[in-house]
């Protein structure tokens, strides 16, 4: 028996970045866009890009609010958002408006801080500033760069944040809450060291599933 990686598909984002990621580090994962499809799932990964309005729309109307709380939150599946994905399981957002979001955290995302010589997108490659010890920086160098491209930023509790990066202010640039991991910077665009997040996530879902993830039959 192995365990199955589900990649959530909401109708947007870019989730076959994911797809070719994970297959290059050798695991075989689905899409899943309908609660029947998640009930197969041992873990989960929720793609970056987007606006959090229109993500959480596209949620509701395939009936995937309630059956993700189900696994992430009841059933404590490991779950891994990636730049939107991690937005996303904040109570609310100010982007293009008022937002109620998946609330797993309390937290809200509100528009990076303007300054002279920055504007509110963050985009670019960028170092972290980590806080404690986690699964998902296992093996990877405290000076390694990632990349993010962002104009919100999360604001959350302290003790849910692994890692913030410098900008304006700092920003949260990773988080954890038990079995829920997230990322602001996108691991898939990240070279070397974002494809390392990634098989740590991998790793740490082999580990607490204790069974070895589906493997691809070959690496694109």
């Amino acid at each position: 028996m192995t365990t199955r990686l589900c990649l959530v598909d909401c109708g947007i984002g870019n989730i076959r970045s994911i797809e070719n990621a994970v297959h290059f580090l050798g695991c075989d994962s689905y899409r899943g866009a309908t609660p029947d499809a998640l009930e197969h799932a041992d873990a989960f990964i929720f793609p970056g890009v987007g606006a959090f309005g229109e993500a959480m729309a596209a949620l509701r109307e395939r009936n995937l609010v309630s059956a993700l709380e189900s696994h992430v939150l009841d059933k404590r599946t490991p779950y891994l958002g990636i730049c939107l994905g991690l937005q996303l399981v904040a109570r609310s957002s100010s982007e293009n408006g008022h937002h109620a979001g998946l609330g797993w955290i309390d937290a809200s995302v509100e528009q990076i801080p303007r300054s002279a010589d920055a504007p509110s997108l963050h985009v670019g490659w960028n170092t972290l500033t980590r806080n404690g010890t986690t699964p998902l920086f296992e093996g990877i160098n405290a000076d390694a760069n990632f990349y993010f491209d962002h104009r919100y930023s999360l604001l959350c509790d302290p003790s849910t944040v692994l890692a913030t990066t410098p900008y304006t202010e700092p920003l949260v640039a990773a988080i954890q809450s038990d079995n829920i991991f997230a990322t602001q910077f996108h691991p898939e665009k990240s070279q070397t060291n974002g494809l390392r997040v990634l098989r740590n996530f991998l790793n740490h879902v082999e580990r607490t599933v204790d069974q070895p993830l589906a493997r691809c039959s070959s690496n694109v």
